[in-house]
């Protein structure tokens, strides 16, 4: 509703200027409450009858709505009130109400349908009987002589055929057509929920046995890991259980043998020490020699460590579906380790360097994670105390990426290792060149035309002008006789910048000929 705020609501311009607007519960159509309140709204007498016969059809025997004592036997026409039988007849003898039409109620339960006269709301009693054309509205005969008395007004049965006829070629013509349209689209959209909902219920149900059998590859998938993580506990194990009986056995070899020596050494005779010797010599030196020398930082190397779960790799097909997860059990071979990448065997002052350590298995390929403990060290070999920060970046597939910077040009020595042991080939030799000295200056034939003829312009060659110009000049003294940089005064164009201490070395006027250079 929409409207405004007075001071006096209830003086009827205040209820004038206010506009109600309600929705119709069928129709959802707008419709706006006239002056005179809902009552001046169109009666809907259908609905009224349908109403009065459901009521009268499923609630049984209705009361006397005058007395509220008796059962209801009629019903007035033209109070639309039920009436028992003392108040029917009293109803009768009241000069009022005796020309109202009464029905019985059991006749229009039988009947199913309510044939009453439409009556005016104005003057009850009077029925609707003639139709008003200027206001478009039936009337009685009461309301043609007073409110309508100036207006044409027709017997309803007289203009009944045209708007009638109207109202059926609107329905004939327009709407049953579009009725029929509207009911197969809906009947249509119908078939079509009823066609998703199957599809979705057949898929979901396809979903879920999908997801059964997928759910019993997993769990068939993920025993078959645990079988091999437990073959290879039991490979490794067996195999530190011999390197430690091997280890056991060398033991008590080398310690029997050294007690043995040091009591005869110690507590034997000179004579039984000389009887002893070759035995004792022969034996240590058998230990001494013997291949089975381990080295401490390399006794029991496989800690399990090499042993790593890698859930996104592809595993193949579990009865017929794709799985992932593998158990990776690859070590690390030191002599298959591979360095990529020019930044190992040279570099140049002041940029980075990198190159790229690959771990790899015994049999060649490139181990599929990361993790190995890298250690890379770079000293200078001809100067004390000359180290180079590395830094290891672990690319968690098996590479390293190391990167460097030096400072100090000269050979350096590249220490490469991979828990505390050289890969093959360390320490590699890094030659770092010293860093290249750009041209500060201008490439030019002389300093007079490169500045539009400044004096105060120099140059980094010989040459000299006369009339107070600091710099050089075609055709003048000292002039190399060709383009050259005026920064250093060097001929080629392609070429570092000469140092300072070579120009140190100059002529008279401090400066180098270019061109014995």
């Amino acid at each position: 509703s929409s409207g405004r705020s007075l001071d006096h609501p209830d003086s009827e311009a205040d209820r004038a200027a206010v506009t109600v607007t309600v929705l119709c519960p069928d129709c959802d159509s707008e419709v706006d409450i006239p002056p005179s309140g809902p009552a001046g709204l169109s009666t809907d007498h259908l609905a009224l009858d349908e109403v009065f016969l459901e009521t009268l059809v499923t609630h049984g025997p209705l009361g006397c709505d005058l007395c509220g004592e008796g059962d209801a036997e009629s019903r007035c026409d033209v109070c639309s009130v039920n009436l028992c039988e003392f108040c029917c007849q009293a109803h009768r003898r009241q000069k009022r109400t005796a020309s109202h039409s009464i029905q019985g109620l059991e006749e229009l339960r039988s009947r199913g349908r309510l044939c009453r006269p439409v009556l005016c709301s104005l003057h009850p009693g009077q029925e609707l009987r003639l139709f008003c054309q200027p206001c478009d509205l039936p009337v009685c005969r009461e309301c043609a002589g007073t409110l309508h008395r100036d207006h044409r007004c027709c017997p309803a049965q007289d203009v009944l055929d045209r708007h009638g006829d109207r109202i059926r070629q609107l329905i004939t013509v327009h709407l049953r057509p579009r009725l029929e349209r509207l009911e197969g689209s809906l009947q249509k959209v119908e078939v079509s929920q009823e066609a998703l909902q199957a599809r979705v219920d057949a898929t979901a149900n396809e979903v879920r046995a999908f997801a059964r059998s997928y759910a019993c590859a997993v769990e068939t998938h993920c025993l078959s890991l645990l079988r091999h993580l437990e073959e290879l506990r039991v490979q490794r194990r067996n195999q530190l259980h011999l390197q430690r009986a091997q280890l056991q056995q060398a033991l008590l070899d080398v310690r029997g043998s050294v007690e043995f020596a040091e009591r005869l050494l110690s507590c034997g005779s000179d004579v039984e020490i000389l009887s002893a010797k070759t035995v004792t010599l022969r034996r240590l030196t058998s230990l001494s020699e013997s291949s089975y020398d381990p080295d401490p930082a390399s006794v029991a190397p496989d800690d399990g460590s090499s042993i790593c779960f890698m859930p996104q790799e592809p595993a193949g097909e579990v009865e017929g579906y794709p799985v992932v997860g593998v158990i990776n059990s690859k070590t690390v071979d030191l002599c298959k380790c591979t360095i990529e990448g020019e930044g190992l065997q040279q570099g140049r002052e002041g940029q980075q360097g990198c190159f790229t350590l690959v771990c790899r298995d015994s049999a060649g390929e490139q181990v599929a994670r990361g993790g190995e403990h890298v250690v890379v060290s770079i000293v200078h070999k001809e100067k004390q105390n000359c180290t180079v920060d590395t830094a290891v970046l672990d690319n968690n597939d098996g590479s390293y990426r190391v990167s460097y910077t030096p400072e100090v040009p000269g050979p350096y020595s590249v220490w490469v290792c991979v828990k505390a042991q050289h890969v093959k080939g360390s320490p590699f030799v890094l030659n770092v060149k010293r860093k290249v000295r750009h041209h500060s200056g201008t490439f030019h034939c002389c300093s007079f035309c490169s500045s539009g003829g400044a004096k105060e312009a120099r140059c980094g060659c010989p040459g000299t002008m006369p009339g107070g110009f600091k710099g050089c000049g075609h055709g003048h003294k000292g002039h190399p006789g060709k383009p050259h940089w005026s920064c250093c005064g060097s001929t080629v164009e392609q070429s570092e910048c000469l140092p300072q201490s070579v120009l140190a070395a100059v002529s008279s006027r401090g400066h180098l000929r270019t061109v014995e250079l």
